[in-house]
């Protein structure tokens, strides 16, 4: 059996910095290739086109091709061409590929297509209420109906993406699975009164409010030392820096001690999770993030948004505390809480780590892709 994966992102040095999609791919990429499946990754959007291993991984680079006229639609077929000529001369038998803006919108592939729903711009736009290009919609919707199949990663995407498309095929729900060996628990590198926030600095994942919570939080504990981890992204209501949006709206005692990273390589994010003391997620729009199970994994205590997907992740008062970000003072109560009690936030910590070695491991959740991929196979 042979998998191919379709990606705007893959986290690797030739390939550039990715965020969620990427890391999925590469944690199941990795294991479905541990499994003796052969994997194939193509990634569109890059420098060149270069073809190298991963490991066991094939990794073929797409070059972005700029033309005067329908560039989308150019760089489409060129990313057809591509990739069916790799299908039919390694004998893929599927491919997968996120729904984001409808990359396979108007290109053909000499195999089945999966769509994999990690949120697409439609949905996003729907949770922030942001106005949507109509040229996304059309080409996600186009690229849906067009599918072969749909798997969605968690139950709230699968229904709200039928509900905003008006799709009738069945969607099949299988989780995001995290690596439990590479994330696994480390207190010895934790620093007391460290909160960690880690993900896109945008407005969508909460941190805006997370300022509010801030101001609260230190008005408690003084010498609380928050970091700020991920990419600066110009925030799509106000059109400047949302980490200046976020600066403005801390106050000075947070100022004092709030430390801002930016982007680190994948394998070292959880270097990061190992020094928070808490960690805090408030965000409004996900699918299934990452970043909770990385966090998880780690045996860390979370505070996090109550938000659609949460409740198949998240248990509150068991693997941390879920709230709605606009409630601060509720918000930054539970952050309080944990900080002042070592034995929650170890108990927390511990449940989350089970949760996940129960139900998300990569180990779980690979066995369930593998037996999708083998009835879409048997199916054709």
């Amino acid at each position: 059996m042979h998998i191919a994966f379709l990606t705007p992102e893959y986290p690797h040095k030739k390939t550039g910095k990715a965020a969620g999609i990427g890391s999925y791919i590469k944690n199941l990429a990795t294991s479905l290739s541990f499994n003796q499946i052969k994997v194939s990754v193509f990634v569109y959007g890059q420098d060149k086109n270069e073809e190298f291993l991963d490991g066991t991984i094939n990794i073929y680079k797409i070059q972005q091709q700029k033309h005067s006229f329908l560039s989308w639609y150019f760089n489409k077929k060129n990313i057809q061409k591509r990739v069916n000529k790799i299908i039919v001369a390694k004998n893929i038998a599927i491919i997968e590929a996120p729904d984001w803006t409808g990359i396979t919108a108007f290109i053909k592939f000499k195999c089945p297509l999966i769509i994999r729903l990690h949120g697409s711009d439609t949905y996003f736009c729907h949770l922030e209420n942001r106005k949507q290009k109509q040229k996304n919609f059309w080409f996600e919707k186009l690229a849906l109906k067009r599918a072969d199949y749909i798997v969605s990663v968690s139950e709230f995407t699968s229904h709200l993406t039928k509900k905003l498309f008006g799709i009738k095929k069945e969607i099949e729900v299988i989780h995001n699975g995290i690596d439990t060996t590479s994330f696994s628990p480390s207190k010895n590198n934790e620093i007391p009164n460290t909160i960690l926030y880690f993900g896109a600095v945008i407005r969508k994942k909460g941190v805006l409010e997370l300022a509010s919570i801030l101001n609260k939080v230190v008005e408690v504990s003084p010498t609380v030392k928050p970091i700020i981890l991920g990419k600066d992204v110009i925030d799509s209501f106000e059109k400047v820096s949302t980490k200046q949006l976020l600066l403005r709206r801390l106050s000075d005692k947070v100022k004092m001690n709030i430390v801002f990273k930016e982007e680190i390589p994948y394998k070292d994010v959880k270097h990061e999770i190992e020094k928070a003391s808490v960690v805090v997620l408030p965000s409004f729009a996900e699918a299934f993030p990452m970043t909770w199970l990385e966090a998880m994994a780690m045996e860390k205590a979370l505070v996090t948004s109550n938000i659609g997907w949460v409740n198949e992740l998240m248990i509150h008062n068991k693997t941390g505390f879920i709230c709605n970000p606009t409630k601060h003072d509720e918000f930054a109560g539970y952050i309080v809480d944990l900080l002042n009690n070592e034995e929650k936030r170890n108990e927390f910590g511990k449940n989350a780590r089970k949760r996940i070695e129960d139900h998300f491991s990569q180990e779980v959740i690979v066995e369930k892709n593998i037996k999708y991929f083998k009835n879409v196979i048997h199916s054709k």
